[in-house]
């Protein structure tokens, strides 16, 4: 699965990109009190292992230090890439990461989190070489499988995507972050029902994940049922997140509508989704 991949056309690129600039758009506004969502939940942050920061701010300038003291510091490396992501700083946050990796290039944990900075920063298939030199055939790691997928979902094409979570999968059966990515994946080749049927899975499993509501909830939406979709951002939440949850869902649909006529924004099935 390690083959290198054409160029996505200028369509495909922009279909991608509108759809999860709307995953987007729907999680950075619903999640605000437990921290702002990454670029599509499908790529998720288990493709490394540092956790979110409490105060990315704070980690800048405390792992800024720390790797101009010491370059090969690993740990360092990925918490100060890690923290800028969370501020915004995309492209600085590769930049840390190349370095990191030109450093120690066969440290599999740093080519895990320079993949992982590429894709938040747009560079798809430059990310997806790079995560597959991140593990190997006979020692596959799941999160960076399921990771890949969700970057081949960036690049169109869904259908080789979905055997890198179905690799994922045998490893982490019912895994509901990787149901999560596969109903992202069908979202964004526009079968809604399969879509919605994955991510009620992932539900399922993980009922107090907030990305998994949320995409769902986004999915359930994009089908016409606002009210279901509603009731599925504000269950079990206090009153006021859950109303801060409704609202951003009601702009992500109202940016549906006004796009309805324009074949390159948000893909919507007919009859059957950052």
């Amino acid at each position: 699965m390690s083959e290198k991949l054409p160029r996505p056309s200028g369509r495909a690129r922009r279909l991608a990109g509108s759809a999860s600039a709307v995953i987007l758009l729907i999680g950075l506004s619903a999640c605000q009190t437990s921290g702002p969502s990454d670029i599509t939940g499908s790529l998720g942050d288990t493709a490394e292992a540092t956790p979110a920061p409490a105060d990315p701010r704070r980690d800048i300038a405390t792992y800024h230090e720390r790797v101009r003291a010491n370059p090969k510091d690993t740990d360092a490396a990925l918490k100060y890439a890690r923290a800028l992501r969370a501020t915004g700083q995309r492209a600085q946050a590769v930049a840390v990461m190349e370095q990191a990796v030109l450093a120690q290039p066969s440290n599999k944990a740093l080519l895990a989190g320079y993949g992982r900075a590429l894709a938040d920063n747009g560079n798809f298939q430059q990310a997806f070489d790079v995560l597959g030199r991140a593990h190997t055939p006979e020692d596959p790691d799941w999160r960076i499988l399921s990771a890949q997928g969700a970057v081949l979902d960036q690049l169109d094409r869904h259908d080789e995507a979905r055997q890198y979570y179905a690799s994922a999968l045998k490893i982490v059966p019912d895994d509901p972050s990787v149901l999560s990515n596969v109903g992202l994946s069908y979202l964004l080749s526009k079968d809604l029902p399969k879509a919605e049927e994955t991510l009620r899975r992932a539900r399922e499993r993980a009922p107090d994940d907030m990305r998994v509501r949320t995409n769902l909830a986004v999915v359930v939406g994009l089908q016409g049922r606002q009210s279901e979709a509603e009731t599925i951002m504000k269950a079990d939440l206090p009153p006021e997140q859950g109303s801060a949850n409704v609202a951003a869902l009601k702009r992500l649909l109202a940016r549906r509508d006004a796009s309805r006529n324009d074949q390159d924004k948000i893909p919507v099935a007919a009859s059957r989704r950052d």
